[in-house]
């Protein structure tokens, strides 16, 4: 690695390029500057050199925007003033002000953290404004211009905060803040597709819109929104010398006169604040913000005089800019003006962001082999304690089941019960359990086997935050089956193969981009995210390319359902999982040596890599299948293991079966409530699981602080 090379270092900081003066530590107590901090003096030969850049990055914007107006379904654009004004037009103006604002708020999202993966959309704040304006609109609310960015804000800030306080703010980790943020952002999300689904008629055009469009009725919503971004941009250059000395460390910025307190938060204000206009233009266009940061402060390492925060702020903005258009103008001439109509040009950008993100976490460097992430500490906990809690899940497991029979569009007795299993129900009853019963199974089955996974992915990765949905696997499942689904052939087997191979191309690609002669567990798992931001684009992708007929119901599958499940889809998972279980429990002793760190395994005669790849995947095979069995279903590998630890304490041969039962009581008491709470409606087991376990995430984030 040459010597500018910035480098990620233990405590998540940026080593600056060489000549960057940085104090040291031990001196100051803050971390290291991070990438692109600025030379505190800078000629005028440098000076002229970023203004020319600064030059010729407006003249390629210039060149990308021509290029952009002539992609379309009409020719004949500059000839037809309707064409031009009427459409092209509003679409530019629209791509360049939300490219800008999400640059400039990337920037400062980074500069604040002193975090480069910091950014609108790993922080939680895209997601945030989104739900805040879905909500609005579901509940019929008519608002103007203004108040939806009011509204947009006030989301993106409270997710904002929320990240930052749970995650330790800006002496958090790289890998911590990212999972905060994403896993916030799962749980809005998943907030925002059960409004989508219980006020279809409401938020009708909203799913398209919410994965960022850049289409647009007029010049007026530009005309409304470029003034604030201008006066916000503006607000910010304000800032830039502050933002330049704080990049040097905590101690240093305040024994230099900076307000440490008021700077952040200022700033995060104006992010914010672009963020919400960038999302009541166009929607969440996503990763921007990540991108052109990124893209800017690589630039300065060739002109140093743009890692000035007066010069790195709009080169940003107008790189920010490009990538918006330039993505856009793509998809278009890839995919035809006519198919573009359909795809948000935000599925472009996430892609390419989620490239970037992948990239970016590729160049962490080892800790040390016994780092570990923050944990949760537990108790030891009694074997009587241990039997008590699991004979408790069980017979809970057993009530969950028995309910689940019962209740529906059709209630029924235990006896009814009783007579379907001697094949001696009436019609009616009988009808209602042959649907009923493989649903119910589907769902505890289900749980099971995703809980597990999660168990053995956390262990595997050391990492409290993580979970199979977080590292790829899950979206690399979802994206496969969709593939099938959406196909002229679809079937139960091939959706199956589908799944399953999606899964394991996806955990393969993750392991082997986070492989550098050892897996370094934070590597590990910022590249998943990046993969899962990947194939979820990619999803949507293919959904709205899909016959317009089929996307409601793809998409509550991708949401968790458990409708219409048939045997076929079940017994497969039931078999793998009744296979997995005493596999993985006869690992029990590995798995407690493994989650300890890199160096005791190998010391007590485990081998190591080869036991991670087995344990990682058998979490993959099994979030495969459940994909297969109940779709898309989040936080449950998540939520198990932690309630099973905190229950019986961190022993696998405890946490193991707790987890799994716990699991499967989790999604079989989400799928019935989804099938009761709002009949004869239906709300998908995945959005349930999701909204119940958002507020024990916030708790697990809140016990798993930083000391």
């Amino acid at each position: 690695m040459g010597v500018d090379t910035p480098v990620v270092g233990p405590d998540a900081g940026i080593r600056p390029a060489s000549g960057v003066p940085t104090p040291h530590p031990s001196a100051h107590g803050g971390p290291p500057a991070p990438l692109g901090a600025p030379s505190p003096v800078a000629g005028a030969g440098g000076r002229l050199t970023a203004a020319g850049t600064l030059l010729a990055l407006v003249a390629v914007l210039v060149l990308v925007a021509g290029w952009h107006l002539t992609q379309g379904t009409s020719g004949a654009v500059f000839a037809d003033p309707d064409v031009l004004f009427g459409s092209r037009l509003p679409r530019l103006a629209a791509g360049v002000a939300v490219g800008i604002a999400l640059g400039v708020a990337g920037v400062l999202m980074q500069s604040l953290s002193r975090n480069p993966l910091a950014s609108p959309d790993t922080l939680g704040v895209t997601a945030g404004a989104y739900f805040a304006v879905t909500a609005v609109t579901a509940f019929g609310l008519s608002v103007p211009f203004w108040a939806s960015g009011v509204v947009a804000f006030v989301g993106g800030l409270l997710a904002a905060g929320l990240v930052l306080g749970l995650a330790g703010g800006s002496a958090s980790s790289t890998t911590r803040l990212v999972l905060a943020g994403t896993a916030l952002a799962l749980a809005l999300q998943a907030g925002t597709s059960a409004l989508l689904v219980l006020f279809d008629e409401e938020t009708k055009g909203l799913f398209a819109w919410g994965n960022g469009s850049l289409s647009q009725l007029g010049i007026e919503s530009f005309l409304r929104a470029a003034p604030v971004v201008l006066i916000v941009i503006g607000l910010t250059l304000t800032l830039a010398r502050r933002l330049d000395v704080l990049a040097l460390g905590d101690d240093t910025a305040s024994s230099l006169g900076v307000p440490i307190r008021s700077t952040r938060v200022i700033g995060i204000l104006l992010s914010v604040l672009l963020t919400a206009a960038a999302v009541t233009l166009a929607g969440p266009i996503g990763f921007v913000g990540l991108c052109a940061p990124v893209l800017a402060r690589l630039l300065s390492r060739l002109v140093p005089a743009l890692g000035r925060h007066l010069l790195l702020v709009p080169a940003a903005g107008l790189i920010g800019a490009i990538v918006v258009i330039l993505a856009d103008a793509i998809l278009r001439a890839l995919i035809g003006a006519e198919g573009a109509i359909a795809v948000p040009t935000g599925v472009a950008t996430t892609v390419v962001g989620a490239i970037v993100l992948v990239l970016m976490a590729r160049r962490l460097r080892d800790a040390g082999p016994t780092r570990r992430p923050p944990t949760i500490r537990f108790g030891v906990r009694s074997a009587r304690r241990y039997v008590i809690v699991l004979a408790t899940g069980v017979a809970a497991l057993a009530a969950v089941v028995l309910v689940g029979l019962l209740v529906g569009s059709t209630p029924l007795l235990t006896g009814d019960i009783l007579l379907w299993l001697q094949n001696q129900a009436p019609p009616l009853v009988a009808f209602a359990l042959d649907e009923r019963a493989p649903r119910v199974i589907a769902a505890v089955v289900a749980g099971a086997a995703l809980a597990l996974a999660g168990t053995l992915t956390q262990a595997v990765s050391r990492n409290p935050l993580a979970e199979p949905g977080l590292l790829g696997i899950t979206g690399g499942a979802g994206l496969g089956a969709v593939l099938v689904v959406t196909g002229a052939t679809a079937s139960t087997f091939g959706m199956l193969v589908a799944a399953v191979t999606g899964a394991l191309l996806a955990f393969v690609l993750v392991y082997a981009l986070a492989w550098r002669g050892g897996l370094s567990a934070d590597r590990f798992i910022l590249i998943g995210i990046g993969v899962s931001y990947g194939t979820v684009a990619l999803t949507t992708f293919v959904l709205l390319r899909s016959s317009p007929f089929d996307t409601p119901k793809i998409y509550t599958w991708l949401s968790g359902t458990t409708y219409g499940r048939i045997w076929e889809q079940v017994v497969p998972l039931a078999i793998v999982l009744a296979l997995a279980l005493p596999f993985v429990l006869a690992q029990r002793r590995d798995l407690d040596i493994i989650a300890m760190d890199e160096d005791t395994p190998r010391l007590t005669g485990i081998r190591l890599e080869r036991t991670r790849l087995a344990l990682l995947l058998t979490a993959a095979v099994l979030a495969a299948l459940s994909v297969a069995a109940v779709g898309v279903v989040g936080f449950v590998g998540l939520v198990a293991p932690h309630a099973a630890r905190a229950l019986v304490g961190a022993r696998h041969s405890r946490v193991i079966p707790v987890a799994v039962v716990l699991g499967a009581v989790l999604v079989g008491i989400a799928d019935a409530v989804g099938r009761t709470v709002l009949a004869p409606a239906q709300l998908p087991a995945g959005l349930v699981v999701a909204l119940l376990g958002a507020p024990y995430f916030v708790w697990l984030l809140w016990r798993s602080r930083d000391a």
